[in-house]
């Protein structure tokens, strides 16, 4: 599950991505999302200390993706907020006695599951989620449009 912090970040970065060539500042992201502002601001900072976001000062700046959505994954993501992606595989392996086949089972389980969400969180991409988040505002637009491509 995302945190809540994380969910806000990719509110953000979302309609980040839909624009992509526009600086925006944090008021309006915070605005259009309906986010606390002085959070997301931190949020922000940070994302851009990974280096998924440029910032600009001045009356015209404000904060956009350093590179194309497709090109962010959340692993970069979730990494950029200081959000552990993983217990040590180490750690969960052996977190538990391995005291019958059941619990060498058990924790078997555990690294693989591991590997399958480590795996995912790297391949989806902001472009995937903005994709995503196109296809549920064309379907909500009361005709029931569908997003083709």
């Amino acid at each position: 599950m995302l945190s809540r912090q994380a969910s806000h970040a990719l509110k953000a970065l979302l309609e980040l991505a839909a624009r992509p060539l526009d600086w925006q500042s944090t008021h309006a992201l915070a605005t259009a999302q309906q986010l606390p502002e002085p959070m997301l601001e931190q949020l922000l900072l940070r994302l851009r200390r990974a280096g998924l976001l440029e910032a600009r000062r001045g009356r015209v700046g404000g904060y956009r993706l350093s590179r194309p959505a497709r090109a962010i994954s959340m692993e970069l993501i979730l990494a950029g907020l200081g959000e552990a992606l993983t217990d040590s595989p180490h750690r969960l392996a052996t977190s538990e006695p391995a005291n019958s086949p059941a619990d060498q089972v058990t924790n078997a389980l555990h690294l693989r599951l591991e590997r399958v969400r480590q795996k995912a969180l790297a391949e989806l991409s902001l472009e995937d989620l903005l994709f995503d988040l196109r296809s549920a505002v064309a379907g909500s637009d009361g005709e029931g449009g569908v997003m083709l491509g």
